[in-house]
């Protein structure tokens, strides 16, 4: 399979404090490829090298060929990388939709553009045509969930980066985004997956790696993975079933 993503050789660092080393991760054309570890394992400090937030210490990024490395995120994201961050970050005091439309602003000069992308994403998540005109900080943890992955895909990525979508949602919500992310998958876009239910991200995910303090433990298809008895033990205990209604 192509690779669309590739990072080789990072060395992560917070000022002098290395959080992450010899990091090499690869995610094709059209695949969902999860990152799952415990808390301070390195997963969230990868995801944010990608997006461009964070400059490695050491290592390469490419992206379709190309090195990015040094690129700065707004030209990451105009090549077509979006990243959804932790804790649902919307812009409580601006509507649903001047959310959705921020997430458009390589667009911004298309108006038509941005108003048919803005009702693609009411396609996609019909709650939030509903709350079009009502301010992002009053919708529920799981409506600003689907308000976060809406703007993102308002930019059309070609890699879409969600890091822990799951977080704080209740069991249901948590099953419709993880359809949701199958089913923005399945439109073309690849996803790089870093979440907390390594249930959930092993039975969505075609291939797996495994941090452990900042480095890769192990790595390999997720079917692989969920029957390997130490990832059984850390992270889905050892009668862990599949997730109902994920592929």
């Amino acid at each position: 399979m192509t690779a669309l993503l590739a990072t080789e050789g990072l060395e992560l660092a917070y000022g002098e404090v290395t959080a992450c080393h010899n990091i090499s991760i690869t995610v094709g054309l059209g695949e969902i490829v999860t990152l799952i570890g415990s808390n301070g394992a390195g997963k969230t400090t990868i995801l944010r090298a990608i997006a461009g937030a964070l400059t490695p210490r050491a290592g390469n990024i490419t992206f379709d060929g190309r090195d990015i490395t040094t690129l700065p995120a707004y030209e990451r994201a105009r090549l077509g990388i979006a990243l959804v961050p932790e804790g649902r970050r919307v812009f409580p005091f601006l509507t649903v939709r001047e959310n959705l439309e921020l997430g458009a602003f390589k667009y911004r000069k298309d108006i038509a553009k941005v108003r048919g992308l803005v009702g693609a994403m009411f396609e996609m998540f019909p709650q939030l045509r509903n709350r079009a005109s009502q301010s992002a900080g009053t919708l529920s943890g799981g409506e600003q969930q689907m308000l976060v992955l809406g703007r993102a895909m308002m930019s059309q990525p070609r890699l879409l980066c969600l890091d822990e979508p799951s977080l704080g949602l209740a069991p249901r919500v948590v099953e419709n985004i993880f359809r949701t992310i199958v089913s923005i998958n399945a439109s073309g876009t690849s996803v790089l997956l870093v979440e907390q239910n390594a249930r959930y991200a092993l039975q969505t995910a075609r291939r797996g790696y495994v941090l452990q303090t900042g480095s890769i433990a192990t790595s390999g298809s997720c079917r692989t993975l969920r029957d390997d008895k130490r990832v059984q033990e850390a992270y889905l205990g050892r009668a862990a079933a599949p997730a109902a209604g994920l592929r």
